[in-house]
């Protein structure tokens, strides 16, 4: 373990722990509209008042609130929109709820809807604290955990994109869905693109924590023949990652995944943190929805 792989797992534990304000059960499909002084998210940003549960290693059911982004137009059309899931549901559009600073997710799409007219719904699952790194990897690291992400895909497939499709206006199919996380969220964005090949089109592997267990590579020739998706691979050069970060990708399309699916892209003094991520959204999903 590298000492910057160190620093960014440290980063990682901070985040989830102070990032993590809020776990609410709920019984009726609805949407809560609070918007706080110091709140920087947009009026199209809400939060559901269900909440979802993931079962822990434990057997103990772990809620976590999450929001929704509809686009600017959505109550006055009669459109339906391709759907993205991300993870770190708190980091994407409030710099109230975030660590060190939001993404700003929904300036940037609603930037993209209007010079393109292309509109998004996005789901963001908010992270749960300790359990941040058991949900976002499926193996285990001897120091730090991991080994619930299963459930958690399960949790998302089974459970919420069910409701979110059934409840809004949505494309259901795979080539209209995506999964985007960053660090250990791009890990599982990966993982579970190649486990659900058929739910998930479009994938973004944002500064993936690859390093956290060497199984990533055998279940990548395992599943890169089965993978029909798009991935956007993007890493900062000053991560510390990169060595994994090209060793996974290059092994990707070795093991027979389409080289034209694959958009690769390392950043000259790219950062861990939420500016970097949120300075290349924009051209993730250009990219992986084909946006000019």
């Amino acid at each position: 373990m590298t000492f910057i792989k160190k620093i960014i797992l440290l980063f990682c534990f901070l985040s989830i722990v102070s990032c993590d304000k809020s776990k609410t059960k709920g019984s009726k499909i609805k949407e809560q509209s609070i918007q706080k002084i110091n709140s920087s998210r947009s009026p199209n940003v809400s939060i559901l008042k269900d909440s979802f549960a993931v079962e822990n290693l434990q057997g103990k059911l772990i809620y976590r609130k999450v929001w929704l982004y509809t686009p600017p137009n959505y109550k006055k059309s009669t459109e339906s929109y391709p759907v993205v899931y991300m993870h770190d549901g708190q980091n994407l559009f409030d710099k109230e709820t975030s660590f060190v600073g939001e993404w700003g997710v929904d300036e940037i799409l609603n930037s993209i809807f209007e010079k393109t007219g292309k509109g998004f719904i996005v789901v963001g699952i908010d992270n749960v604290g300790s359990e941040r790194t058991n949900e976002y990897s499926p193996w285990t690291h001897k120091k730090y955990g991991g080994g619930n992400g299963d459930r958690y895909l399960k949790m998302i497939v089974e459970e919420l994109k069910p409701m979110i499709d059934k409840n809004y206006r949505t494309k259901t199919k795979k080539e209209h869905t995506g999964i985007i996380g960053s660090s250990m969220g791009g890990l599982i964005s990966y993982y579970g693109g190649l486990k659900h090949p058929t739910v998930f089109g479009k994938i973004g592997v944002i500064s993936p924590s690859f390093w956290f267990s060497e199984k990533v590579l055998s279940y990548t020739k395992n599943q890169a023949k089965e993978a029909d998706n798009k991935m956007f691979f993007l890493l900062g050069a000053e991560e510390g990652m990169t060595k994994e970060f090209n060793e996974v990708s290059n092994l990707l399309v070795e093991s027979g995944f389409k080289k034209e699916s694959i958009y690769k892209k390392l950043v000259p003094g790219g950062k861990h943190n939420e500016a970097f991520w949120g300075s290349q959204f924009e051209e993730v999903i250009s990219w992986l929805y084909n946006i000019q």
